[in-house]
């Protein structure tokens, strides 16, 4: 049974245990049975219409299709679906307090690979319906939440078989805490220490639970040119004063290897790369090199070795050669006044 499996793995061990005692952000166990959402997964027919109106790709839809009555007949599967559901929805729209799904093993086999689908699907009524509450249009809601679909191909093109790609990452699409306008998405963030501090520093005085926006790049939404980034930022200045216009924005941040300051030593000053970091006040974290984010973004698999990294882009030539050279690639942090 898929649960034996995810009890022997120490990561997800604990979280499960997290979960099943209310540890866990939005478990919802200290509710009334008669209060717990309702959780229906769609079944028949519906599954596949639901699946491909979230992107899901057809070479999946077929494998979910049959996975369903797995599980179906799984009852501690079932039940745990329904605890991640209940979490996922709990609080809809509250920054940080949805359920963040956490990554199966592998081990897990196709159930586990592919089950926070299944959770997502489950919590798209509850999404959409929060979404309808906040006015925002229905093709926004749409392509917000198809993101979904890059999951599952980013899960195939890494290791060859059908699954879900950073569950927890999809968890803010699902929890009303994310949206994708043109190039970019915009999430609904706290911000952080540093970013506070970083903040004060240039005058703008941020407390810890004051709202500010990150931006994220999401993969297959063609070249980051200025003009799409323009636009993005224009959409999001009418979404959030017009859907969110209790939160006041005063910046926005962006957490990126493509903020790593070291590009612009390789990339010419147009590039697009280079364009876009022109936008922010960038500095490191505090963490040390993170090779493995390039690699991942750029080649799609962070596993790779440097030695067979392909040279076929200047952007894939910039990052291994660096590499080779016994060079690293750091996270860049980086914001701009809203």
């Amino acid at each position: 049974m898929l649960l034996d499996v995810l009890r022997a793995d120490e990561k997800v061990g604990e979280w499960l245990k997290g979960l099943e005692s209310g540890g866990v952000s939005g478990a919802a166990v200290d509710l009334p049975a008669a209060e717990l959402p309702e959780v229906v997964l769609p079944e028949g027919d519906d599954l596949p219409d639901v699946l491909l109106d979230l992107a899901v790709p057809f070479e999946d839809v077929n494998d979910l299709v049959a996975l369903r009555g797995a599980l179906a007949a799984d009852e501690e599967a079932t039940l745990l679906l329904e605890r991640c559901v209940r979490g996922l929805v709990r609080d809809m729209g509250e920054v940080g307090k949805g359920l963040r799904l956490q990554q199966f093993p592998r081990e897990s086999g196709p159930l586990g690979r592919y089950f926070h689908v299944f959770v997502l699907a489950a919590a798209l009524p509850y999404v959409r319906a929060y979404h309808r509450e906040r006015g925002i249009p229905d093709d926004i809601s749409r392509r917000t939440l198809a993101d979904l679909g890059r999951g599952l191909v980013l899960h195939r093109q890494r290791y060859g078989a059908g699954g879900l790609s950073a569950p927890g990452w999809f968890s803010l699409h699902f929890h009303g805490e994310l949206f994708h306008l043109g190039r970019l998405q915009f999430q609904r963030a706290r911000p952080g220490g540093w970013e506070r501090a970083a903040l004060a520093a240039a005058g703008l005085e941020l407390g810890p639970g004051d709202p500010c926006l990150d931006l994220h790049i999401a993969d297959f939404r063609g070249p980051l040119t200025p003009e799409a980034c323009d636009r993005s930022l224009s959409l999001a200045k009418e979404f959030f004063a017009r859907h969110f216009p209790e939160e006041c924005y005063a910046a926005a941040g962006c957490h990126s290897w493509l903020l790593d300051p070291q590009l612009k030593r390789y990339l010419p000053a147009d590039s697009n790369i280079v364009r876009f970091q022109e936008r922010f006040r960038i500095a490191y974290g505090d963490r040390g090199p993170e090779d493995e984010l390039p690699v991942r973004f750029v080649f799609g698999d962070p596993d790779l070795p440097v030695e067979a990294l392909p040279r076929r882009t200047s952007l894939e030539r910039v990052v291994g050669d660096h590499l080779r050279a016994g060079g690293h690639w750091y996270c860049g942090h980086g914001w701009f006044e809203w």
